[in-house]
C-alpha cells in the first residue's frame, strides 16, 4: 500500500463511475496575462474589458480555451496519469462565461470501456464537466483516451461506447447579442456575411514552442502528466524525449487563427478534435482554418463553424490535411472542429 497515487489503469474504470477531481483553483487576471503571453493570444474580447463589456459581458472574462484547460488538467490525475495517448474530443459546450474571481473544479463521468486487440491497452471514454464556486456548470465536453493495463491477463470488459452526435447544435450554442462590435479595435471589418462555407483561410503566421513554454503553460493548467515533463524517464519512450501537451498546440494554432479570423474571438463548442502527430519542443506550429457551416443566433451575433488545422514546420499555403489514402499528412499536427461566435 502506498500513499502516493498510482493513477488508475484502464481495468480500474468502470461504465457509471464518477470521479471527482482535486484540487478546485480560482482564476485570476495573472492566469489571463500568462496564458496571452504563452499563446500570443490577441482578441480585442479577452484582452480588453471595456472591449469585452461593451459586447455583453460583465467583465474581462477568461477565454474558453483557459478554463478548458484548466478544468482538463484537474482529470489528468484520476483519468490519464498512465494514458498512452489522448485520442479525441467531441459534445463540447461552453456554457456560462467564467470570470476572473471564478473556481473551477471537474467531475468526470464514466461513459465507455473498450479494451484493445493487443490485450495491454484499452480505450476509455469520459464526460467531464467544469462547475464554478456556485455548482454551475461552465463547459462539459467528452474526450477518449488509450490507457495501459495494469495486468495484460485480467479479462477484457464489455465493449460499451457513447453515442456522440456529429457536432453541437446550433441551438444549444450559448453566446451574447454583439450590439457595439468595433471592428477598428478588434482588428478586422469581416463579420459573419463575409465568410463562406468551403472557404480556407491560410492564417501565415509561425510560432516555434521552447521547452521552458510548453513546460510552463502545461504547469499552468496543473496537468500533471508525466510525458510533458519527466525528460529522465521519456528517454527511454517510443520518442526519446518529452512530449507537448495537445491542448498547447490547440491554444497556438487558435492564437494563430487571429490572422483572417479577428472578430470569430469567441470559442461556444468543440464538435470533434483529433490530435493527429506530436508536437516537440524546437517544432514551428503553422494553422489554417476552413468554414465548414454558418448560424445566426441572434441579430447581432452569428457563429461559424470551423475546422482548425495546425501543422508543425510545414507553412499551410497548401493547406496540408489528409493523403489519398484518408491518412493524416506526416506533419499535420492537430484537426479541431469548433463553433465560434462573430458579429453579424
Amino acid at each position: 500500500m502506498t500513499k502516493s497515487n498510482p493513477g488508475h489503469y484502464f481495468e480500474d474504470f468502470k461504465p457509471g463511475m464518477e470521479l471527482v477531481h482535486a484540487t478546485p483553483l480560482t482564476v485570476s487576471t495573472g492566469d489571463i496575462s500568462l496564458y496571452r503571453a504563452l499563446t500570443g493570444s490577441r482578441h480585442a474580447l479577452y484582452s480588453a474589458e471595456t472591449f469585452a463589456t461593451a459586447n455583453g459581458f460583465d467583465a474581462l472574462p477568461i477565454d474558453p480555451l483557459l478554463a478548458f484547460h484548466v478544468v482538463f488538467g484537474k482529470t489528468v490525475p484520476d483519468i490519464s496519469l498512465n494514458a498512452v495517448a489522448n485520442l479525441g474530443y467531441a459534445d463540447g459546450k461552453f456554457l456560462k462565461t467564467v470570470y476572473p474571481g471564478d473556481t473551477l473544479t471537474a467531475i468526470s463521468d464514466v461513459i465507455g470501456v473498450k479494451e484493445n486487440s493487443n490485450g495491454k491497452t484499452g480505450v476509455v471514454w469520459v464526460r467531464t464537466r467544469g462547475e464554478n464556486q456556485r455548482g454551475e456548470t461552465v463547459l462539459s465536453y467528452v474526450r477518449w483516451v488509450m490507457v495501459h493495463k495494469k495486468d495484460p491477463s485480467s479479462p477484457a470488459p464489455d465493449f460499451t461506447a457513447p453515442d456522440l452526435p456529429d457536432a453541437v447544435s446550433p441551438d444549444d450554442l450559448v453566446a451574447p447579442d454583439y450590439k457595439d462590435w468595433n471592428s477598428a479595435l478588434a482588428g478586422s471589418s469581416w463579420r459573419y456575411d463575409d465568410y463562406e462555407i468551403g472557404e480556407k483561410i491560410d492564417h501565415v503566421d509561425g510560432m516555434t514552442v521552447e521547452e521552458a513554454e510548453h513546460q510552463t503553460a502545461t504547469r499552468l493548467y496543473q496537468n500533471t502528466a508525466k510525458v510533458h515533463f519527466d525528460a529522465h524517464a521519456q528517454a527511454g519512450s517510443r520518442f526519446g524525449k518529452r512530449l507537448i501537451y495537445g491542448g498547447v498546440v490547440i491554444s497556438i494554432a487558435r492564437a494563430l487563427s487571429f490572422n483572417g479570423l479577428e472578430s470569430a474571438a469567441q470559442m461556444l463548442a468543440i464538435n470533434a478534435g483529433t490530435h493527429a502527430g506530436p508536437l516537440f519542443a524546437g517544432d514551428t506550429v503553422y494553422a489554417w482554418s476552413e468554414v465548414l457551416d454558418k448560424a445566426e443566433l441572434s441579430d447581432g451575433t452569428g457563429a461559424l463553424r470551423l475546422r482548425l488545422v495546425a501543422a508543425k514546420n510545414h507553412p499551410c499555403s497548401d493547406f496540408p490535411l489528409k493523403g489519398e489514402d484518408g491518412k493524416y499528412h506526416a506533419d499535420v499536427l492537430l484537426d479541431f472542429d469548433y463553433w465560434a461566435a462573430i458579429p453579424r
